[in-house]
């Protein structure tokens, strides 16, 4: 089974103009056209299982919009998140709403949401997002929306991931888009906390996931893409070509998400 736990698209009426800005504000191509079909049709062609949709919601108004389109698309070979807004009004309601749709976890953004990730607005999401069972997918390190100013770096990840022991953390990125010492360093026997390869292969240096994996273990670690703006078969490739065991390949490529994903009537 393969799994990319890090894909990304947008309501058909808003794809092509949220795909052009991005493009233009990360200065990338992108490998779908952002809408959901085109999603879908490229992780059936490149031989992928499902896709975890990471919506965000870049305003507390969006929630409710964004989390009824997941919603509706979670089926097939898509796995939808939810979104919430650090800023909502109405966090509980839309979290229990989330979490009694069937979906398994949420994404954030604090650099899009313009928060940092130990703010106490962000921290009342973990703790309720414990007590309700639902993952906690993060943006960790650098992004291009907010080149000077990281909002999530992997001191911070060890520190609520110790303090909400409940919640169950994913780091994106490696836990950190170009800050993997940091990662090696901070680290350390966090059972709660796991790490997508999102956009990984074009900007490690040869040697370290292989580090990585040994110092976190291969039990933690998910294939992710960040399709559109990766391929999912590029960060596959980079994954299958690196020096670990097969047996850790297929935990990473599959067997670990579908762990995670137990609660989803796809997976029991």
């Amino acid at each position: 089974m393969c799994i990319d736990f890090h894909v990304h698209a947008y309501a058909d009426e808003i794809a092509e103009r949220a795909m052009r800005r991005l493009a233009t504000t990360a200065d990338i191509k992108a490998y779908t056209s952002g809408k959901i079909v085109d999603t879908r049709k490229h992780l059936s062609d490149n031989k992928i299982d499902y896709g975890v949709l990471l919506p965000i919601a870049t305003k507390p108004s969006q929630e409710t919009t964004i989390n009824n389109w997941a919603i509706e698309h979670n089926n097939g070979n898509i796995i939808s998140f939810g979104t919430i807004h650090p800023d909502s009004t109405q966090l509980d309601f839309e979290l229990e709403r989330i979490a009694e749709a069937g979906l398994t976890g949420i994404k954030l953004h604090p650099a899009y949401q313009g928060h940092y990730m130990f703010e106490d607005c962000m921290q009342r999401i973990y703790k309720k997002c414990g007590e309700l069972g639902l993952m906690v997918t993060l943006h960790m390190g650098f992004d291009p929306v907010s080149e000077r100013i990281m909002h999530a770096m992997p001191c911070d990840l060890a520190q609520m991931a110790e303090k909400y022991p409940e919640t169950t953390f994913i780091g994106a990125h490696m836990g950190g888009m170009n800050n993997w010492e940091r990662v090696l360093y901070y680290m350390h026997g966090a059972e709660n906390v796991y790490y997508d390869t999102a956009f990984i292969s074009a900007f490690m240096r040869p040697g370290l996931f292989e580090e990585m994996v040994e110092a976190i273990g291969e039990d933690k670690i998910l294939f992710g893409s960040d399709l559109p703006w990766s391929a999912s078969i590029t960060e596959l490739d980079f994954i299958r070509d690196s020096k670990i065991s097969e047996e850790a390949k297929r935990k990473i490529c599959g067997e670990n998400a579908a762990r995670l994903l137990s609660k989803d009537k796809r997976f029991s």
